[in-house]
C-alpha cells in the first residue's frame, strides 16, 4: 500500500506542481483505503474528546453521525498530509516506510492494550484469551501459532517497525529516523489516550492511531529540506 502511495505520490509529482501533486495523492491513499482509517480518526476523536464515561464515549464511537471533534480531526489530519507531501521531494521509500510502521504500530497496539469492545469486529484478528506466550516454542501441526506461544502477527509487527525505521533513516537521514520516532510518539499517545478513557483499544482506535502516525512521520520528514526548483 504504502509503495503503491509512493509511487502515485512520483509520478504526480512530475505532471503537476507540488500542490497539486499532494492533492492527488491524499486522493489516492483515501481511494485505497476505502477511508477507512480516517473514519476511524473521526470516531476516536469524537470518543476521546467528548466528557463522557468510558461507556457512553463507547456509544458515541459507534455512532454513524460525527461531531466537531471528528470534523476538526478530519480536517487537520487532511491539511498536514497535504501540506506536508506538497513541501517536500517525492520519495517512494519514505511512504513505504510510514505506512509499513503505521500497520506494524496497530497490530503492537492490539497486543499492548485490553480491547475494550469484546465481541467486536477486531475480536477475530486477536490471539486466544488465556494463553500464555512461550516465545520460542514451535508451533504444532493443527494448532494455532497464538495457542504454541508464538504470535506471528507481533513479530511481524516488531519486524515491520525495525525495517520501516531502517529504510526511512537511508532514504533521508537523520531526519528519517527523527520522523519515525515522531511518528511512534504520535500512534502511542493515542493509544494511551484509548487506554485511559476506553480502557483498552477499539478497531477505530487503531485506525486513528495509523493516521496520526503517518501524518506526524511525514510532517517531519517535510522539514528535511525545501522543494527545490518549485513556485
Amino acid at each position: 500500500m504504502g509503495s503503491a502511495v509512493g509511487w502515485c505520490w512520483a509520478v504526480a509529482d512530475g505532471l503537476w506542481p507540488g500542490p497539486v501533486a499532494a492533492a492527488v495523492v491524499v486522493g489516492t491513499d483515501l481511494a485505497l483505503t476505502g477511508a477507512l482509517h480516517l473514519d476511524g480518526l473521526a470516531d476516536t476523536a469524537d470518543g476521546l474528546l467528548a466528557h463522557a464515561t468510558a461507556r457512553d464515549r463507547l456509544a458515541i464511537m459507534a455512532e454513524p453521525q460525527i461531531g466537531a471533534f471528528a470534523a476538526a480531526g478530519v480536517c487537520l489530519a487532511l491539511l498536514n498530509r497535504w501540506a506536508a507531501l506538497a513541501a517536500q521531494e517525492p520519495s517512494v521509500a519514505l511512504m513505504a516506510a510510514a505506512y509499513c510502521s503505521s500497520r506494524s504500530l496497530m497490530v503492537l497496539g492490539s497486543r499492548l492494550l485490553p480491547y475494550a469492545r469484546p465481541g467486536g469486529l477486531v475480536a477475530a484478528f486477536l490471539p486466544p484469551a488465556g494463553v500464555p506466550a512461550q516465545a520460542g516454542v514451535p508451533a504444532q501441526a493443527g494448532v494455532p501459532d497464538q495457542a504454541a506461544g508464538v504470535d506471528r502477527a507481533l513479530v511481524a509487527a516488531l519486524i515491520g517497525m525495525t525495517g520501516a525505521f531502517v529504510v526511512s533513516w537511508r532514504a533521508t537521514g537523520r531526519r528519517g529516523a527523527m520522523a519515525a520516532v515522531a511518528g511512534w510518539a504520535a500512534g502511542g499517545a493515542v493509544l494511551l489516550g484509548a487506554r485511559r478513557r476506553l480502557g483498552g483499544f477499539t478497531g477505530d482506535v487503531l485506525g486513528a492511531a495509523g493516521v496520526a502516525a503517518e501524518t506526524a512521520w511525514l510532517l517531519v520528514a517535510a522539514g528535511r529540506s525545501p522543494r527545490r526548483g518549485r513556485q
